[in-house]
């Protein structure tokens, strides 16, 4: 278990920062970018569940933001061996069929699409596309990471997915508050 006594170490004044396996790299590090990142979408989705209320898509989420501090800690873990121990969190394919699992129950319960659609139609929907955004960005961070040193395929492929699984939590959470504001090309020109 994780026990913070103090916040502030001063172990970072110097621009670095400590990963799991007690190295130090640059606070600028691809490495870090990427966990920064993830934290980012991590409270972006912690927003979502505060609109959310008590619904039961906030539950999911929830979930889905311990599913994050594993992927960061994944992320945080130098090396090319990606299978889970006791000392060390990794993402598992099982975590990312799971994701896909309530991606398709959750789709099975709304009309196809017929155009893009705008972020927004509800708090919760905007919230849930807002996450959504910084996922990408976050995976795009985590893909230019593991262009120069080894990451989990497993975690690349939960944020993939990830931001997925948002976008149709949007729509879903929109479906019973007044449903998707579509996309109307050229709309505004005169």
């Amino acid at each position: 278990m994780v026990k913070l006594n103090k916040i502030y170490t001063r172990t970072g004044d110097d621009g670095t920062t400590g990963l799991v396996d007690g190295s130090r790299v640059s606070k600028a590090d691809p490495r870090m970018a990427a966990i920064g990142d993830v934290d980012e979408a991590n409270s972006a989705i912690g927003l979502a569940v505060v609109a959310l209320g008590g619904a039961d898509a906030a539950g999911a989420l929830t979930r889905i933001q311990n599913d994050l501090f594993d992927l960061g800690a994944d992320l945080a873990t130098p090396g090319e061996d990606f299978a889970p121990s006791e000392m060390t969190l990794r993402i598992v394919p099982v975590q990312v069929a799971r994701l896909e699992a309530e991606i398709d129950a959750m789709n099975d319960t709304l009309a196809p699409l017929t155009s893009f659609i705008l972020p927004g139609g509800s708090a919760p929907g905007a919230a849930l596309h807002l996450a959504r955004a910084i996922v990408r960005r976050a995976e795009r961070t985590a893909i230019a990471a593991a262009a120069q040193v080894p990451l989990n395929p497993a975690a690349l492929a939960y944020l993939n997915r990830l931001s997925d699984y948002l976008f149709v939590a949007s729509r879903y959470v929109n479906q019973t508050a007044g449903g998707d504001v579509l996309w109307v090309p050229g709309g505004s020109r005169q």
